[in-house]
């Protein structure tokens, strides 16, 4: 165990596995000192019979606040920016007109801009080898996977934006002024 993380617990829930409907679920959580002094809660689900699993990561340092927020990455120290999107936000980069939707089986996660772009370029490398070799949309593909790269090379400018309106996402800029939040009042999330 890392000398970061205290003591894990262990509760046998009682609830049958998602996955294959016979074992037991076993839940473990950790609570976990981030390097720059942040803590998160670590819980992992698995099961006794077929290995399913799944992880979460619960920031304990979190915006409880709903709203728009709004970071411009313009050179490679931007790419280091924490993200931390919860299962209720709308994640997006407009300039490649790229976005993650909240739903049921959305999850948490904790990553930097960087972390962010592997994950759309993964997305996108799957839609893009299944379509077909004369299928017009693959050159318009071909050129988003372009901007990802050169994005992560910190070649191609972009803003990302989180959208939560239950509260709970969170960036954590290194740059300060490249940032913006605002807050979405309760009345006007439908509207989103």
């Amino acid at each position: 165990m890392s000398y970061k993380a205290k003591e894990t617990e262990e509760d046998f829930t009682g609830f049958k596995c998602p996955a294959c409907k016979e074992g037991d679920v076993t839940v473990k959580k950790a609570e976990y000192d981030l390097p720059d002094k942040d803590k998160v809660i670590i819980i992992k689900f698995e099961c006794n019979k077929c290995n399913f699993h799944q992880n979460d990561i619960i920031p304990l340092t979190t915006r409880i606040e709903s709203g728009i927020m709004t970071l411009r990455i313009t050179n490679e120290e931007d790419l280091k920016s924490k993200v931390y999107r919860s299962p209720t936000a709308k994640l997006e980069i407009p300039e490649l007109e790229l976005q993650v939707e909240p739903g049921p089986s959305a999850g948490f996660y904790y990553t930097n801009i960087e972390g962010i772009l592997f994950r759309f370029e993964d997305a996108v490398k799957i839609y893009y080898k299944n379509l077909k070799d004369n299928d017009p949309e693959k050159k318009i593909v071909a050129d988003i996977l372009k901007d990802l790269q050169n994005a992560m090379n910190a070649e191609f400018k972009f803003t990302l934006k989180i959208t939560d309106t239950n509260g709970g996402s969170y960036i954590i800029p290194v740059d300060k002024s490249k940032y913006s939040f605002e807050k979405i009042n309760f009345d006007c999330k439908d509207n989103i």
